[in-house]
């Protein structure tokens, strides 16, 4: 009698057991700040606008002052403090001999499969708050109108540069 492994249902709210389920590597963790700073550097300025309506507007209408202002923080520090690293956890790729794979989301989960015979170019592209983190985000353009550009974030620039090439390499050996 062989015994069979367990079987484990995978945890619906845990984006690294899914991922790791279906063979995806995660993008590099740095990514999380990545979106943190981007976050803060958004929403940041909208809580101060919130804070001088409250200060301004609410006064004038004999309103309850600070309640604004006490809700526009809390939006803003909970998209700083607990979004992106959550959004970081549920970006997934994996790299075939013959296609590159990307998947996103939880509620809304997108899987993307990218055949190389269909790249028409690539990019890596890196912003400044990217270059600070030393990540990059590879860009890739198919043939085609729908969802003809898949971008692939929180790479490490020196890993996105090597996708790249070998994609590029991969296309060269397909058209030559």
């Amino acid at each position: 009698m062989t015994d069979a492994p367990a079987h484990h249902p995978i945890d619906p709210f845990d984006p690294a057991a899914i991922n790791a389920a279906e063979g995806l590597e995660p993008v590099d963790p740095r990514f999380a700040h990545v979106l943190r700073v981007t976050a803060a550097l958004n929403m940041v300025p909208l809580a101060i606008g919130a804070s001088g309506f409250d200060a301004l507007l609410i006064r004038h209408i004999e309103g309850p002052y600070g309640l604004v202002t006490a809700l526009a923080w809390a939006v803003a520090i909970l998209f700083v403090a607990v979004f992106p690293s959550r959004r970081a956890r549920r970006w997934g790729y994996h790299m075939g001999a013959d296609e590159l794979r990307v998947a996103r989301g939880w509620l809304f989960r997108t899987d993307t499969i990218v055949p190389f015979v269909r790249v028409q170019h690539i990019d890596v592209g890196q912003g400044p708050v990217e270059r600070w983190f030393g990540l990059s985000h590879l860009i890739v353009h198919t043939s085609g109108t729908h969802n003809s550009t898949v971008t692939l974030p929180g790479l490490p620039a020196p890993l996105a540069a090597a996708m790249r090439e070998t994609i590029r390499r991969h296309i060269q050996t397909d058209f030559a």
